[in-house]
């Protein structure tokens, strides 16, 4: 009896995802609709998915697809006037808080105030006052939080002492009037392996880093979601698109791993 109910019960999840997996399908491409389309179809994702971290989940896979492009979103003012939202392209942390917006809220005008939440310290949209570094917001924000340190021993955790914003020359290299000296840690890639992926939620925050990076007060070259302890969804330079892929063969090339660590961040749902 229990055996019958155990492989029934595997039988219903299967359908069950074929059939969630069918219905993100039928919706329209999202980097094809309008403000108000994505106002009517939100609420359906909503509906669909109501628990928020199988909600990230399923906006990411909707949105793979999307055309890459950097650097296309501001405060709709100079010195920065793209606007503060938008679904017809992506960078990579574009692709994170977009995603996360998307997640948040239930129309394209509640999406555009959740963006302004992530990605402003004060949450007042001006250049000076967005999260430029992801290493800050991780490690700051309250809704995605850094959580690096908790899944390997102190001593398997690697760490630079860092002045965020500041080059080996005492320069900005953004003209923010800021600067933060601080220890970011990261998990270095001889680290990095399947066992490690199994411990990470089944639904988190990867951060790529790049030390080469560190000379000019960065830490992160990339981000993008880790899902299901193995796939990168991410907004991909070289693809031109946003990419759904194997993490392990992403991140370990053949002539070596492609960058120096991660950080890993989990998604807080605000309202819990």
């Amino acid at each position: 009896m229990g055996i019958k109910y155990i492989f029934s019960s595997a039988i219903l999840l299967m359908i069950a995802c074929t059939t969630d997996q069918e219905w993100l399908n039928s919706l329209p491409k999202p980097w094809t609709l309008s403000n108000e389309e994505v106002s009517e179809i939100l609420p359906k994702i909503h509906k669909h998915y109501p628990n928020f971290h199988q909600r990230i989940k399923a906006i990411n896979l909707w949105r793979v697809g999307t055309p890459y492009s950097i650097f296309k979103l501001g405060e709709e003012i100079e010195p920065d006037p793209d606007p503060i939202i938008r679904i017809d392209t992506s960078d990579c942390t574009v692709h994170v808080l977009t995603t996360l917006a998307f997640t948040m809220s239930q129309s394209w005008e509640e999406s555009k105030q959740s963006m302004i939440h992530l990605h402003y310290k004060d949450h007042q949209p001006s250049y000076k006052s967005r999260w430029h570094y992801t290493s800050d917001r991780l490690m700051n924000h309250s809704l995605t939080v850094d959580i690096t340190k908790t899944l390997l021993l102190e001593d398997e955790i690697a760490s630079v002492h860092i002045t965020l914003n500041q080059k080996e020359n005492g320069s900005e290299f953004l003209k923010l009037d800021w600067k933060d000296e601080r220890d970011v840690y990261y998990i270095p890639s001889d680290k990095i392996t399947p066992e490690l992926l199994q411990s990470i939620p089944e639904v988190a925050g990867v951060a790529f880093v790049r030390k080469k990076y560190f000379k000019m007060g960065i830490v992160l070259a990339h981000e993008g979601y880790l899902i299901d302890h193995s796939r990168v969804i991410h907004a991909s330079s070289d693809a031109g698109e946003t990419v759904n892929e194997d993490f392990m063969e992403y991140y370990f090339r053949e002539d070596g791993p492609l960058f120096d660590g991660i950080m890993v961040s989990k998604f807080v749902d605000p309202n819990e």
